[in-house]
């Protein structure tokens, strides 16, 4: 165990490690975005090459997007947060080395094989099987780190934040595992073990709850800590935070069938995709509301704070996706929405207003502490970001709703004489100003990456910052 003058000391490297490599994913990731984003307005921009073409970097995009940006943030969240509230060093310092620099392989494998078109053609799970296997490795490893970390706390107590990542991890590896089970026929081709359907029905029981617990319960993780931390308030209400907890995990692995509506699917399971999705509509505003109301006694503090600001606005965005979801799981609105830009607007309304603006509310609030300063090099600059990221991701997901519902109506519009009135050709031509609007959205919230990459890099050059490796207990 490392320690100072004879005191138990952290482990903020790693976590520092972690938290500099979200914001270059999340400018690398993003930017990818934008670039196919902007190819569905100018299709040139593939080049006329195979490794630029929509197919091939759309699945880049949401790689690097959801594993390595919030993957990085999810790491460096919780590595902190279990230290701080278990009051303990992590379990191993080589085996967070080993944590970290065993993700990053597996993101720049990921970036290397899927533009060569080596994939597995399943949601969210595009890696073929050799990297299928590291990342196993890796999170057996960080599982290993985290709990190992929890047994050795010097509290009685578990606090909540530590329920979600650990329910992220352990559900994320029975996912992984399932939805991989693959047969290996070359080195970079491998064939799911599931036949048709039942594979269907695999893949968005894993990319649901990849949405589920990858981008919802780690991340409330990250909620239940920073935002008590930034408000200097206690959380509103622990025993509902609990509830939130056992209800929300009960229910987010029943409801991934909803992604298969008017398939294949048994109706049966359909319906019970959609039912569970509508009961989820509880825990999720019971989360989102006790983030909210920590807030009570310290609403002011938005004015000056837009740390804070980042942190509410993006349960703002929580409560709005995670009652859009649960009502497109309706089968009667999903006859009109499925299939459209109205779920593209969905998705980013979570993963741009909830995953991304949660994450640099947290990452602002960890550097400076990693850095062993009072606050970043300009709080301006903060405040510039945080009005991009909100207009960026309001133009976004407001183009792909309008979008969505002209796309499904457009579909299903018939003549008196039972024939289509649109062409597809016409509902496209119909949604480009849409696709414009979204483009320019989506490089209005990666300026704001850009910006905090800059205040970051001024931040760790100010005279006073000096990078923090073994913390005290005490600081």
């Amino acid at each position: 165990m490392s320690t100072v003058n004879n005191q138990t000391t952290y482990n903020y490297k790693v976590v520092r490690q972690f938290a500099i490599m979200t914001v270059v994913w999340g400018i690398v990731g993003m930017a990818v975005g934008v670039l196919i984003a902007s190819q569905l307005v100018w299709p040139e921009l593939n080049f006329n090459t195979p490794w630029l073409s929509f197919g091939r970097i759309r699945p880049l995009h949401t790689n690097a997007v959801i594993f390595a940006f919030g993957g990085s943030a999810l790491f460096a969240t919780s590595l902190y947060v279990v230290q701080r509230t278990c009051q303990t060093r992590l379990l191993s310092d080589s085996l967070a080395s080993f944590v970290f620099w065993g993700w990053q392989l597996v993101i720049v494998l990921a970036a290397i094989t899927l533009p060569m078109g080596f994939t597995s053609s399943k949601e969210y799970a595009e890696l073929e099987w050799p990297i299928d296997i590291l990342i196993t490795i890796v999170w057996v490893g960080y599982a290993i780190l985290f709990f190992g970390t929890i047994m050795k706390r010097k509290t009685p107590h578990i606090y909540v934040a530590n329920w979600f990542f650990g329910a992220f991890i352990i559900t994320i590896a029975v996912l992984h595992i399932v939805n991989n089970l693959e047969i290996p026929v070359t080195l970079w081709k491998s064939y799911s073990i599931y036949p048709g359907t039942i594979d269907a029905m695999v893949q968005w029981w894993y990319g649901h709850n990849a949405v589920g617990f990858f981008l919802t319960a780690g991340f409330l993780g990250i909620m239940y800590y920073f935002v008590p931390k930034q408000a200097e308030r206690p959380v509103y209400s622990y025993r509902l935070s609990i509830v939130h907890f056992w209800a929300l995990i009960t229910l987010y692995v029943w409801a991934g069938s909803h992604h298969l509506h008017y398939s294949t699917l048994p109706d049966w399971a359909q319906s019970a995709g959609m039912v569970m999705s509508l009961i989820l509509l509880a825990p999720s505003w019971g989360g989102m509301i006790n983030g909210m109301m920590t807030l009570s006694g310290a609403w002011h503090k938005l004015r000056t704070d837009p740390i804070l600001r980042f942190l509410v606005v993006s349960l703002s965005f929580y409560g709005m996706s995670t009652f859009e979801g649960p009502m497109m799981a309706i089968k009667t609105v999903n006859a009109l929405s499925h299939n459209t830009d109205w779920t593209v607007g969905h998705v980013h309304s979570g993963a741009l207003g909830w995953v991304a603006m949660v994450s640099i509310g947290a990452i602002y609030h960890l550097i400076p502490k990693l850095y062993g300063i009072k606050e970043m090099y300009s709080t301006a600059l903060i405040n510039v970001h945080f009005w991009l990221a909100t207009i960026g991701t309001v133009l976004y997901i407001v183009a792909m709703w309008v979008n969505g519902i002209m796309q499904g109506l457009m579909w299903r519009a018939i003549n008196e004489d039972g024939t289509l009135t649109y062409s597809f050709v016409e509902s496209l031509e119909a949604s480009h100003m849409g696709y414009l609007v979204r483009a320019i959205g989506g490089a209005i919230f990666l300026t704001g990456m850009f910006i905090m990459a800059y205040n970051l890099w001024m931040t760790v050059r100010l005279k006073e910052a000096q990078a923090l490796d073994n913390v005290p207990q005490t600081a």
